[in-house]
């Protein structure tokens, strides 16, 4: 079968060969041409795209195999949804320990892309709780990984971008709960120097930390919203349920011929925004909102028209990190070009589990924009500052990152090599490896 396939950003079109199998046990890999999983579709850039050639759909794959209620580990199939198992055990008093900004993401997914959340400080990113993965290659073979058992293989997967094989299965560990609220810290903040010293007093006080910025408002004029979290042991008053279920999603039903995203409903969003956010308070807040805003509208992608949109995240290190953020800033205000959706927070001094892992020590900056012309070029400034500072962008979400910036920031492509199945490939790996 062929058909369709687009990312979260990138409209298309893209033709693809469809595999869908209906159970792990039905699994037979394509040796006629190349291909690459497919999970929800979530990836803003191509690296869940293999245009002109093979995916194999994983969303069938989504059993639950075992739950240990006492150690808190969930054996899945790859194609079960960060959504479904939220949805299931945070009723009964589970959670994931590091979820991304949407759930609507594979198992799979998640683990390939290495995700992080707002808590990479204390917890790390997915991979960080994985306990083991069955992964199986084109040849039939298949192999258990983990931190014990064929180590090697574990770290080449977990962020692997989906290039070492198919993950079938994998061993995750959940943590408890005591409810589905969070107590939440809100505060506003004028200028790069006070985000700097607010997020390093959230960092030391709460788990979870990220924040808003208008990106238009320049580094000295910086305007943004910290909001820091911990998981709350109770409700907000008496009598409420401790776990309130998600709430009812809102569809943005068509795709407007045009982004609604421009300079005006720009400047009017991010001015709303920073002033509807208290400047200093403290409330409950159920964990869907907290987690995943835009999760409720269904279709979001939609405002940016037909053309899509493009995602922007870096990292940078520790050391440069003030300076590479506020030329990074100038840049785009001197370009007049802002993100509708701006988020700005940091990672901890972790060793990555993958090795191709894109969350590590320093500041990371997410940005969306509308697929156009102007904002195309802008990236090509944007790679060039990023590699001066020695950063990386994030593959989840990148669509135009430059080749040698991609291999001057993930310096074990070369020894990832000998862990790529010999028939997977994707239009992401093949437009990198033209550097080579």
């Amino acid at each position: 079968m062929t058909g369709e396939i687009r990312s979260w950003g990138l409209p298309g079109p893209f033709r693809h060969r469809l595999l869908a199998p209906a159970s792990a046990r039905e699994v037979s890999l394509p040796s006629d041409d190349c291909w690459v999983a497919h999970g929800n579709g979530r990836s803003y850039g191509d690296v869940g795209l293999n245009d002109g050639h093979t995916l194999v759909q994983t969303r069938w794959l989504d059993r639950y195999v075992d739950f240990d209620d006492e150690a808190g580990t969930l054996t899945c199939e790859s194609g079960v949804l960060l959504a479904t198992i939220v949805e299931d055990f945070l009723p009964r008093g589970w959670f994931l320990p590091v979820v991304p900004g949407t759930r609507h993401v594979t198992v799979g997914g998640a683990i390939a892309n290495d995700v992080h959340g707002k808590n990479h400080h204390a917890m790390g990113s997915f991979g960080d709780h994985v306990e083991w993965l069955r992964l199986l290659r084109t040849d039939g073979t298949v192999l258990e990984c983990s931190r014990e058992e064929n180590a090697d293989w574990f770290a080449a997967t977990v962020g692997g971008l989906g290039l070492t094989g198919l993950v079938t299965h994998a061993r995750l560990r959940l943590r408890r709960v005591a409810s589905a609220w969070m107590t939440v810290s809100a505060q506003r903040f004028v200028g790069l120097d006070a985000f700097f010293d607010l997020n390093a007093q959230a960092e030391a006080k709460h788990e979870y930390a990220v924040s808003w910025i208008d990106c238009l408002s320049g580094a000295e004029g910086l305007r943004g919203v910290l909001l820091a979290g911990d998981h709350a042991s109770e409700g907000p008053r008496p009598g409420a349920p401790l776990f309130p279920p998600p709430p009812r999603r809102v569809g943005f039903p068509v795709t407007p011929p045009i982004s609604l995203v421009n300079p005006l409903s720009l400047r009017l969003f991010n001015s709303a925004y920073f002033h509807r956010a208290p400047k200093q308070a403290t409330f409950a807040q159920e964990a869907w909102g907290y987690f995943w805003p835009l999760d409720r509208i269904e279709h979001w992608n939609r405002i940016y028209g037909r053309h899509g949109l493009l995602q922007y995240q870096f990292v940078v290190p520790p050391a440069v990190a003030r300076d590479a953020i506020r030329e990074v800033l100038r840049l785009l205000q001197e370009r007049g070009t802002g993100s509708f959706l701006a988020v700005l927070k940091t990672f901890g001094d972790r060793q990555a589990p993958g090795m191709l892992s894109f969350a590590r020590p320093g500041l990371t900056l997410a940005l969306d924009f509308p697929n156009t012309a102007k904002v195309r070029a802008l990236f090509e400034d944007l790679d060039r500052r990023v590699a001066a500072a020695g950063g990386a962008l994030y593959p989840a979400k990148d669509a135009l990152g430059s080749r040698a910036l991609f291999h001057a920031a993930y310096p074990r492509w070369a020894a990832f090599q000998r862990y790529r199945d010999p028939a997977v490939s994707s239009t992401f790996a093949r437009r990198m490896e033209a550097a080579r």
